[in-house]
């Protein structure tokens, strides 16, 4: 019973090992590096935490809020085009 127990948590822990490990890189499995673009997400679609409020993902108050962000491929961000004009690699002020 013992010999059974431990082959049993140590199976435990193995399957928790590779489920970890194969489920870290899903959000860089392309490989690319990514930067935090401000501007650019749409309501409650934001991230995480920028700044005044913004707690964390999904919280922004309106569209291309200016202190929201999303992650967006290296290199991109400043040429995406928004209503309110393009994303910025700098954070803007919070909405009034």
């Amino acid at each position: 019973m013992k010999d059974s127990i431990v082959a049993l948590a140590i199976a435990s822990t193995l399957a928790s090992a590779v489920a970890s490990l194969v489920a870290a890189p899903a959000a860089a499995a392309d490989g690319k590096a990514k930067e935090k673009c401000y501007g650019v997400a749409l309501k409650g679609q934001n991230d995480c935490t920028a700044g005044a409020g913004t707690t964390c993902a999904g919280t922004s108050t309106i569209d291309y809020q200016r202190n929201s962000w999303k992650l967006v491929p290296s290199g991109t961000c400043e040429t995406i085009k928004t209503p309110n004009g393009h994303g910025t690699l700098t954070q803007g002020p919070a909405p009034v």
